[in-house]
């Protein structure tokens, strides 16, 4: 079987090589001419917009999926015309706009901040008077990794806000007093079955991940997977999504989703019996679902900007090393080390030691 990807990113990089050991081959459409995954597929270079390539891509593979959810929906809508998509262009559509995002939670009764539709600086005005400070504003499309946002603590803040994010459709929200940030990854098949990895609870720095540890019998476990359910059904879904919620008084409250493999299951490769990466290729293929179970004590740290030295690493028990083949850039995720432990204590001990390397 033959999977094309959009994007050739690292996320579709950890896709193909989980794919590789199921007898998978991969095509990448990425206009990146050092797009890290291609050295594991077919690269071809173009537009996400380039019908003739798009073309090429939907008569070379079985199937396409994405490695990002800020697909022209136009791209979409072409390839589904040739070749099978997953996830579908709905689910795309409402991932990639914050608007449709939280509308749907609340139409499916998930809790999640008080929000607004901003277009103007004058709709920006009376949201605030409405939901209050400190709220965030955050454009609808295209923000990542702390990108396309801005805190408002004070009136001050809230002057000229609109056109400094570009004078695009925005979304406010409330400011929420959260206690921690989870994200649960789930899986589910083209018949409808569905699986949940543990809850992981995610640290951040100036809005981009920094560190991951999967949970132990996490209490709000099955609420998440009520709330993660029931947004998998309505999209009729198929693929791994990533959800985020924020935990507030004692319950959950959705942030987002991210209809791909997610930066936060990437412990999953060591820490799982079937990774998250594996298991998307399973289900966009028609193939049975793998366990989601955890093998161990897991836990990820990022590398920012760079990756320590390789020897460094590896000298840590129980760690495993992900690079990228990515050039260094400030901000820019470059690579991850995994670790899976036999205990907490333990855990706990090497992710200070690969704190400290982070920190050289």
């Amino acid at each position: 079987m033959k999977i094309g990807v959009i994007g050739g990113g690292q996320l579709g990089r950890m896709l193909a090589l989980a794919g590789t050991p199921l007898g998978m081959n991969f095509a990448f459409l990425d206009p990146a001419p050092d797009a890290c995954a291609a050295a594991l597929g077919e690269h071809l270079r173009a537009d996400y917009g380039d019908q003739d390539h798009l073309r090429q891509l939907a008569d070379e593979v079985d199937l396409v999926t994405f490695e990002f959810e800020s697909v022209p929906a136009e791209t979409v809508a072409f390839l589904s015309q040739f070749v099978p998509v997953y996830p579908s262009a709905e689910a795309l559509r409402i991932a990639r706009d914050r608007w449709f995002e939280k509308s749907m939670f609340k139409d499916l009764g998930i809790p999640t901040p008080a929000f607004a539709d901003i277009q103007c600086q004058s709709d920006l005005d009376a949201a605030v008077a409405s939901i209050g400070l400190p709220a965030v504003l955050k454009t609808r499309t295209l923000g990542y990794d702390g990108k396309g946002q801005k805190v408002l603590r004070t009136p001050e803040d809230v002057v000229g806000t609109f056109a400094e994010l570009g004078s695009v459709a925005c979304l406010l929200e409330g400011f929420v007093p959260f206690t921690g940030e989870v994200s649960l990854i789930a899986v589910r098949a083209r018949d409808g079955e569905t699986r949940f990895y543990p809850l992981v609870h995610n640290t951040h720095d100036s809005g981009i991940l920094k560190l991951s540890i999967a949970s132990t019998d996490h209490p709000l476990q099955a609420l998440a997977e009520d709330y993660s359910s029931r947004v998998l059904k309505q999209l009729d879904y198929v693929g791994v999504m990533a959800f985020e919620f924020f935990e507030v008084d004692g319950g959950l409250k959705a942030n987002e989703i991210a209809p791909r493999v997610h930066n936060s299951g990437h412990w999953t490769t060591e820490g799982a019996e079937c990774s998250q990466f594996e298991n998307h290729l399973r289900a966009v293929a028609g193939l049975p679902l793998g366990s989601t179970a955890k093998v161990g004590e897991s836990a990820m740290l990022n590398f920012i900007g760079k990756v320590p030295e390789t020897e460094k690493v590896l000298n840590i028990a129980d760690c495993h090393l992900h690079h990228y083949g990515k050039a260094f850039k400030i901000g820019r995720k470059v690579g991850h080390a995994n670790l899976r432990c036999a205990d907490r204590e333990t855990l706990a001990a090497q992710i200070l030691k690969v704190e400290a390397l982070i920190a050289e």
